[in-house]
């Protein structure tokens, strides 16, 4: 069995930080095994992916522990910061990069072109990178995240049970959703945000949640996880999503695996997860609280719209690959790189 050396952020199991990366990363973990790869985690601590002078000596030390000739798989929000480390290190080890969010710098690209494969997680991410950085095509690989397999949510007749899953910061669009929400007192409705908290923007959020009068219609619960979450989609209509850029939208797929649409932003790989055929939900441009709310509105006021959105989320759920496939997928890679 082939050994492959997965260098992550420290705490990428801990459920208190329930990112896309970190369960992306878990899940290929938990599975390459199967394909034939002996996994050796290599966890590393810092501010990931603002580095301090501890993180960057951690990541050396690491890094140069590796025996020569090694497969190693890089989180990118690690090995996008730091290619004075790591560019000199791909002259003896086979490193592969796996980029959950491009951060479109000058240092990413030096890691990039040292590499011997990029792994993206979306068609929109590899089409970036390739306009940004100009890296040869066939260095640059698509590896979508998977999805388990959850019952079908029930849903209500009113389809008011929004739920927002998201990282309650900026750049996920909460103070725009709110925005959004506030035009529409007239119609029933309740919004449920789960995730975890940038605190100084959940005070501005429960402020202007107060301002406008919709703090008894939303409700933030923080992070959750396992049955919890899986309630918190069970009890949901629709799931909705305001962020400003989505390298691909895990919560979508996991939303369409129990038949919710998705309201959602026209953003990276968003249009990807919704997928091809009847779109099983709509999408508005980022920032543009009327658009959204024009969106939502429609949603709620409209049973047929309802409907054909429920039947399309249906259709889609059908067609999801699951966590095996995208192991799978990153397997080849791995492969490619040993030969």
């Amino acid at each position: 069995m082939s050994a492959v050396y997965v260098v992550v952020p420290d705490g990428f199991d801990d459920p208190e930080r329930p990112s896309g990366g970190n369960v992306y990363d878990r899940e290929v973990c938990r599975r390459l095994g199967t394909s034939g790869w002996l996994v050796q985690v290599r966890a590393v601590p810092g501010p990931w992916p603002s580095p301090d002078a501890a993180a960057r000596a951690a990541l050396a030390s690491t890094v140069a522990a590796i025996p020569d000739g090694a497969v190693v798989l890089l989180d990118g929000l690690i090995a996008s910061t730091l290619p004075e480390v790591l560019v000199p290190e791909a002259t003896r080890l086979r490193e592969i990069v796996l980029v959950h969010m491009p951060l479109d710098t000058a240092q990413e690209c030096a890691v990039f072109e040292a590499a011997a494969a990029v792994i993206t997680t979306s068609a929109w991410t590899r089409e970036r990178l390739l306009d940004l950085y100009g890296l040869r095509p066939a260095q640059l690989h698509i590896a979508e995240p998977g999805v388990d397999a959850a019952a079908l949510a029930p849903g209500t007749a009113a389809g008011g049970e929004l739920l927002c899953v998201a990282t309650v910061a900026p750049h996920k669009g909460h103070d725009v959703l709110l925005e959004a929400l506030a035009t529409m007192t007239d119609l029933p409705w309740r919004c449920t945000c789960v995730g975890p908290q940038d605190l100084e923007f959940a005070g501005r959020l429960g402020r202007q949640a107060l301002t406008d009068r919709i703090s008894d219609r939303v409700h933030f619960t923080g992070p959750l996880a396992g049955a919890e979450l899986d309630l918190a989609y069970a009890k949901a209509d629709a799931l909705v999503l305001a962020s400003y850029a989505e390298t691909f939208g895990m919560v979508v797929t996991e939303a369409l695996a129990r038949g919710l649409p998705a309201i959602a932003t026209c953003v990276g790989g968003i249009p990807e997860a919704l997928g091809g055929g009847i779109p099983p939900g709509l999408l508005v441009p980022p920032g543009d609280s009327a658009a959204l709310a024009g969106a939502l509105r429609r949603w709620l006021a409209d049973a047929a719209l309802r409907q054909r959105l429920r039947n399309a989320a249906r259709q889609r759920r059908a067609t999801l690959a699951d966590w095996s496939a995208t192991s799978r997928r990153i397997a080849c890679v791995l492969s490619e790189v040993a030969a």
